[in-house]
């Protein structure tokens, strides 16, 4: 079986295949094709990898293989699940693949940033297939979460996410675009990865990202038409010492040229990843009255 993921491996690599959507190098990914030809949840036990593949197994494998290099579909479309901050979550083309590094402040309870025993309702917007509303009900127990999106298909698949992991007491998911349905809500914690590709980085994207939905991706000319309408209305929702956390992935420069005045603190994730800035309510507040928004 090693024998087979390494030549699986060999195989992504000579085709070039691009990894983002939960692995980042052809090993990795041959491994999750293979766990799921065998039926198995999580990693592969060294002790499996040393058997011989039975031959359904090792048709199945393959199978996987040859549709990851032929339709360039990312491996947990393939494969229907992935794992986002140690949950479980159902994953297909209704809603992006799982991807953001604020599951691992998600898992620090968003410590040191705010006191989590003290948060008692969160927001998710642009919440997608559910996966930070989710991962935010499951870390912090104490609070209410509103997930909301402005497609009906993501949101299909949010609650399908929520009726599986058992939080659909706690997760309250409402189509919306951006702020629109939630007049009067206010919350402690606003957390958000949007749309924030631009036009000309949408155009060039590897073929693994025309598998998923554009409106999930695309934000105008910049990437910045989500981030903008999130500045200018998240004060409205926010509590007083509430903070508001967004990323905007590889617009982060775009972002700090745009508004160079604003106090922005970028975050630094110990496994990697970047673009995520975090604001407190009354930087907002301050940064819109000195700028004028």
């Amino acid at each position: 079986m090693l024998e087979a993921l390494r030549r699986g491996a060999r195989r992504l690599t000579r085709a070039r295949v691009f990894f983002g959507h939960g692995t980042d190098n052809a090993g990795d990914e041959a491994a999750a094709l293979l766990a799921y030809a065998l039926k198995v949840t999580g990693p592969i036990s060294p002790r499996t990898l040393q058997r011989r593949l039975r031959p359904a197994e090792r048709s199945a494998y393959e199978a996987l293989l040859e549709l990851r290099i032929e339709t360039r579909q990312p491996a947990v479309y393939l494969t229907g699940v992935t794992w986002f901050a140690g949950l479980p979550l159902k994953t297909d083309a209704r809603a992006l693949v799982p991807r953001s590094p604020l599951a691992e402040l998600i898992e620090q309870e968003f410590r040191p940033w705010i006191d989590p025993t003290r948060v008692r309702r969160i927001l998710d917007l642009c919440t997608g297939g559910g996966c930070i509303a989710l991962a935010c009900a499951h870390y912090l127990p104490q609070a209410r979460v509103d997930g909301t999106d402005i497609s009906l298909e993501a949101l299909s698949l949010a609650q399908e996410n929520r009726r599986a992991l058992g939080l659909s007491r706690r997760v309250r998911l409402r189509q919306s675009d951006h702020f629109e349905a939630l007049s009067g809500e206010r919350y402690d914690i606003i957390v958000s990865n949007p749309p924030y590709v631009g036009a000309r980085e949408f155009k060039s994207l590897p073929a693994e990202y025309r598998h998923e939905p554009g409106l999930g991706l695309a934000a105008g000319p910049q990437g910045l038409d989500s981030v903008r309408i999130i500045l200018e209305q998240a004060i409205d929702h926010l509590n007083p010492r509430g903070i508001l956390v967004v990323e905007v992935g590889n617009t982060e420069r775009a972002v700090r040229r745009t508004w160079p005045r604003w106090p922005f603190m970028w975050l630094e994730f110990e496994r990697g990843g970047g673009g995520v800035f975090l604001l407190t309510r009354e930087q907002i507040a301050q940064a819109l009255e000195r700028n004028g928004g």
